[in-house]
């Protein structure tokens, strides 16, 4: 039998990380089997406590120090070190690991991917802000070191396992549910509660990443790290509309064929593809495609008008000189707001194209962030003039 691979979890909690954690934890006797190193979580105590016992980690590190002592105390005579902080959490994504699964939401995942990537580790890069904010930083910088990006995201995963001749693209095409505001008029989603922005058709996921899909600004971010990871213009990259979440992207090849990775909704499939890679591990019980079952797969063009997020993200990538950095930052600050009850769903990518409007009216004198201090010193500015703008407009 071959060595255990050791793999890490940074943001176990959320919904990325237990579809990883479930993958990791109940793997076929025939395929690989895995050590856990470190897991990570923001506020979650004791759902961290729990999933660090049942997965037999070294280390847990929860992201708030005040919580130090709750973890601690349920990691009591476990052998799992407790451990709390903004430092620690960089010492367990330094720790020496075979993959590292980047799960965090957020820019807020940037500083320990990037840890990672400093060690040369291999990443299954589900954070996809890491990528929009600093994608040729980052991918530079696994160059350097060797690390390698393995895309998770569904879609940018798809794609991964279809690539085959990357010379040879016209284009990628990321399809997207279209969220639970697909079919909504504009007066509807003007009115739309959290709850109902959060009630996602096909994929459970947590609150931030569950508006971003009703936004559709999502996909445009996941259009931004698509162009980051394939090295393909925005203009090469299209969105198909596809309720069911069965076709999770395709590339189109100029001899005229088109690919797609086809499978249930469900995180776990591109999860365990990234855990495995280049090889491949069974999943017994997960649910398998059924296409005479599902009986049809329908497809749509995004309406851009309804769903604005979209052009902001293509204007974003094109402009670049940390433009999509911008986006991100003012569309963190504004769905947080919503979630609150102090805008509307539609305020959402109002303010967001405010902030990169203005931003872009003085691109000439913007310049590529060339650290990663500089990017996290313009998403400090951003979110700072984001919030100055929903407090006037109270």
């Amino acid at each position: 039998m071959s060595n255990p691979v050791r793999v890490s979890v940074l943001g176990v909690t959320g919904s990325i990380g237990v579809s990883a954690l479930d993958v990791i934890t109940a793997c076929a006797p025939d395929g690989p089997q895995f050590e856990v190193v470190a897991l990570t979580a923001n506020t979650r105590v004791d759902e961290l406590a729990k999933a660090a016992i049942k997965a037999r980690a070294e280390v847990a590190v929860i992201a708030d120090p005040s919580l130090y002592a709750q973890l601690k105390s349920a990691l009591a005579n476990t052998g799992v070190e407790a451990a709390a902080g903004e430092a620690a959490m960089i010492e367990a994504a330094e720790r020496p690991a075979d993959r590292l699964v980047a799960a965090i939401v957020g820019i807020a995942g940037l500083p320990a991917t990037l840890a990672a990537v400093r060690k040369g580790t291999t990443i299954a890069l589900a954070n996809k802000e890491s990528l929009v904010c600093a994608g040729p930083l980052l991918i530079r910088e696994a160059q350097r070191t060797g690390a390698r990006l393995l895309p998770t995201d569904s879609e940018h995963n798809a794609i991964f396992q279809v690539l085959d001749r990357p010379e040879r693209v016209e284009k990628l095409i990321l399809t997207a549910s279209g969220g639970p505001f697909r079919k909504a008029s504009l007066a509807e989603m003007a009115a739309a509660t959290p709850e109902q922005a959060r009630a996602h058709p096909n994929w459970a996921m947590g609150p931030k990443i569950s508006i971003d899909c009703a936004t559709m600004m999502n996909k445009g971010l996941e259009l931004i790290e698509a162009a980051y990871l394939f090295g393909l213009p925005e203009s090469q990259i299209d969105i198909l509309v596809h309720p069911q979440s069965i076709i999770h992207s395709l590339v189109s090849y100029d001899d005229g064929s088109t690919l797609a990775q086809l499978s249930m909704p469900d995180m776990r499939t591109p999860i365990s593809y990234a855990l495995a890679w280049p090889e491949r591990m069974a999943l017994p019980g997960l649910e398998r495609l059924d296409l005479a079952k599902i009986g049809r797969l329908d497809f749509e063009p995004p309406d851009e008008q309804r769903f604005p997020a979209l052009k902001l993200a293509r204007r974003a990538v094109s402009a670049g000189a940390g433009a999509p950095i911008v986006l991100n930052g003012a569309n963190e600050i504004a769905v947080a707001a919503f979630l609150q009850r102090r805008i509307g769903f539609l305020t959402i990518a109002q303010v967001a194209g405010e902030v990169l409007d203005a931003y872009l009216e003085d691109l000439p004198s913007a310049k590529e962030p060339e650290s990663f201090e500089a990017v996290f010193e313009l998403d400090r500015v951003v979110r700072q003039r984001t919030l100055e703008k929903l407090r006037l407009a109270a």
